[in-house]
């Protein structure tokens, strides 16, 4: 609980709601299993940052305003509970209740395509690997496709299988949380120079000082602010054929490079 019901945005939730309510089908599945959807993919991404807060990885004494996992409990207690919220997602999505079987090993799939090597722990070990070297831009956008992007990818495609959406609208989806997941990774590294603990509730200047390579650092302040945008706008453009109600999703997309927590 120390963690997972911690502060924090819950953006990965909200797209899962967000896409459900954009795509929602006449047959579609019960509430139910949306919630479970979005509460699955929340206990993977508190996972994720209990781990990353770690000596050996990130080494962040500070996570949505409080100390961190392995500050307050210790390292050992910090691994255990991130072990712990990772396999009690899968456990939720497995639980039979009142989605169908193939919408259940549809999620299951979705989220271990996202969460392990192919996603965000290989974007993760890519992370860990560049910290004082020169990279391209390309090869940042990868890194940051699979450690940011493919959780956000993951909900807004959990969110069209639990509505029924059709193929058409998850590759729209899909198309639009690439573009939100690397705006909001931009906005990111944008804070972590002109921001501060006090609004985003985690150290700044860390990745300065860890030399790790940021999109400022590559592009330059300003440049990296007109990407955030242009990726804003990509989004935005990705949602054309949807009607009022993915209007939360655009909301989303304009929160996401406004923001300063």
């Amino acid at each position: 609980a120390y963690s997972s019901l911690a502060g924090g945005k819950r953006i990965r939730a909200m797209l899962v709601y967000m896409a459900a309510n954009a795509c929602q089908a006449d047959n579609a599945p019960t509430a139910a299993m949306t919630d479970t959807a979005a509460a699955a993919i929340e206990l993977v991404h508190c996972y994720s940052l209990i781990h990353d807060d770690l000596p050996a990885m990130d080494d962040d004494d500070l996570r949505r305003g409080k100390p961190s996992c392995h500050v307050q409990f210790g390292e050992a207690n910090a691994i255990l509970a991130g072990d712990a919220l990772q396999t009690l997602a899968f456990e939720l999505l497995a639980n039979e209740g009142d989605g169908k079987a193939e919408l259940r090993i549809g999620l299951v799939r979705e989220l271990s395509r996202a969460s392990g090597a192919n996603g965000m722990v290989g974007g993760q070990a890519i992370d860990l690997a560049v910290v004082n070297q020169n990279i391209s831009y390309d090869e940042l956008v990868n890194m940051h496709a699979l450690k940011t992007g493919a959780l956000i990818d993951a909900a807004t495609h959990m969110g069209c299988l639990c509505a029924g959406g059709n193929s058409e609208q998850a590759k729209a989806l899909r198309h639009y949380a690439q573009a939100i997941g690397l705006a909001f990774q931009v906005q990111d590294d944008i804070l972590d120079i002109e921001g501060s603990s006090e609004q985003t509730g985690k150290p700044q200047g860390t990745d300065i000082a860890a030399n790790k390579p940021t999109y400022p650092a590559i592009m330059g302040l300003s440049e990296a602010k007109a990407k955030a945008q242009s990726l804003c706008d990509e989004a935005l453009e990705a949602l054309t054929d949807f009607g009022a109600n993915a209007d939360p999703l655009r909301s989303l997309a304009t929160y996401i490079i406004q923001r300063s927590v």
